[in-house]
C-alpha cells in the first residue's frame, strides 16, 4: 500500500487547515527527516533561488538550514486551496550564531498527490533583521500552542 498522509486532497476548508497545521507541527520539531517524510521521494523544490528534487535532498537542506538558524519558530496560514493546492503564508524567527535575531516572510505554493504527500513546493521569502525586543513568535521550542496567535492576530 502506498504511504499516505492524511488529509488527502481535494481538500476542503477544514482539511486544507488541517494540512496547514501539520506542516506547521513538523516544521517547528526541526526534525529533517520527520519533515522530508511528508513529500514524495521525487518531490520538487524551489527555495528562493535553490531548486531540490527528492526526499535526500530535503532532508539535507533542512539539516543546513536549522543547523544556522538557532532558536527556529515558525507559523503558517492558509491562504487558498483548490482540489490538490494550498497556498500558505508564513513567517519564521530565529537566530544566527552571533546572537542576531531575524524573521523571514513568505508565500509556499503546495502540489499534493492524491495521498497526501507532497509532490511540489514553490517558496519565495523575504528576510528581516529584527532585535530581540521586536520578537513575535514566543513560545517553548516545538509545536507553537493552540492559544498563541496565528499571523493574522499578530498582525504579520
Amino acid at each position: 500500500m502506498p504511504e499516505q498522509r492524511p488529509p488527502v486532497p481535494p481538500f476542503t476548508e477544514q482539511s486544507a487547515h488541517r494540512k496547514v497545521r501539520a506542516a506547521e507541527d513538523a516544521w517547528n520539531t526541526r526534525d529533517p527527516q520527520r519533515v522530508a517524510l511528508a513529500y514524495t521521494p521525487d518531490s520538487r523544490w524551489r527555495n528562493r533561488a535553490e531548486f531540490l528534487t527528492g526526499r535526500e535532498q530535503i532532508a539535507a537542506f533542512l539539516t543546513r538550514k536549522w543547523q544556522r538558524e538557532l532558536d527556529y519558530r515558525l507559523i503558517k496560514e492558509l491562504w487558498a486551496y483548490d482540489g490538490h493546492r494550498i497556498a500558505v503564508r508564513f513567517a519564521y524567527e530565529w537566530h544566527d550564531e552571533h546572537g542576531g535575531w531575524h524573521r523571514a516572510y513568505g508565500n509556499e505554493n503546495w502540489e499534493f498527490d492524491e495521498h497526501g504527500l507532497m509532490a511540489r513546493r514553490l517558496a519565495s521569502i523575504n528576510d528581516l533583521p529584527i532585535t530581540a525586543g521586536e520578537r513575535l513568535l514566543h513560545w517553548p521550542l516545538g509545536r507553537r500552542p493552540d492559544d498563541h496567535p496565528g499571523l493574522t492576530e499578530l498582525g504579520l
